[in-house]
């Protein structure tokens, strides 16, 4: 038996192809682009050819993610809450709270004693504290993505910036390099900012340890570094972050499989 999660986001759509002993058969990522149907579509061709398996091969596939409605192979969708919680408690049993920073929304989940949603508290208004402010600010400070949460790490020096709309952080960190300041002081001023975003959103569902971070985001080590500074607490990171919502739907599809 193979079951398969998608996780279609706003930047990237990730797939999961799980067999009957929960054991991950194969992934598949893609850039989503314009469309989410089109994407998600691509991305499930794709782990169906890293698997060698055709679709009648896969007993039940589900969605999630912003565009998991867009999807018209998925015999079912479930929320990003449902399947990054139960994502987490596989990689982490003992988890209590999940932090999921994507391309376009944060999200902060509290997890009751058996591994369920008990409440969450999420940013979908903005791209603030999100993988697209990160990737707005990379390209002003003319960095890759990727150089942003080493870069940060060297800082030795505390630089600020008020404001977490994007259009007005870039402004400030334009400033901010007018003035001769290290790139590596901004970088790290960037990763404060949104480690004081997130941790509002922490504070408001008065979050317990163990604290697992999932989504892109989680493995810029500057802003998991500036999370934990300012929440006092470790967060522990799975080895593939951005792909704890697809392994979740991928296990949510088996379950539904089994009861069929």
């Amino acid at each position: 038996m193979f079951v398969a999660g998608i996780d279609l986001g706003s930047a990237w759509v990730k797939a999961i192809m799980l067999d009957e002993k929960l054991q991950i058969v194969g992934k598949a990522a893609i850039q989503t682009g314009p469309s989410s149907q089109k994407a998600g579509e691509k991305c499930f061709s794709e782990l169906l050819r890293k698997c060698g398996l055709k679709k009648k091969g896969v007993s039940f596939i589900l969605s999630t993610g912003y565009g998991r409605k867009a999807l018209p192979v998925s015999h079912a969708e479930m929320t990003e809450i449902a399947c990054h919680a139960k994502g987490a408690r596989k990689l982490f049993p003992d988890a209590a709270t999940v932090i999921d920073i994507g391309g376009q929304d944060s999200k902060v989940i509290a997890l009751d004693e058996q591994g369920f949603p008990s409440n969450f508290v999420m940013n979908d208004k903005c791209a603030a504290g999100c993988g697209r402010f990160l990737e707005v600010m990379a390209r002003v400070l003319e960095v890759e993505l990727q150089e942003m949460g080493p870069l940060s790490l060297a800082s030795g020096k505390e630089v600020s910036i008020s404001s977490m709309c994007t259009v007005f952080a870039e402004s400030e960190v334009i400033s901010l390099i007018a003035n001769n300041c290290n790139r590596e002081d901004i970088a790290r001023a960037i990763h404060r900012a949104i480690a004081l975003r997130v941790s509002i959103m922490v504070e408001q569902i008065g979050a317990k340890e163990r604290i697992v971070m999932t989504g892109g985001v989680a493995r810029n080590i500057g802003v998991v570094k500036e999370l934990e500074q300012t929440l006092g607490k470790r967060i522990f990171v799975p080895s593939e972050p951005e792909f704890v919502g697809a392994l979740g739907a991928a296990i949510f599809a088996l379950e539904r499989s089994i009861k069929m």
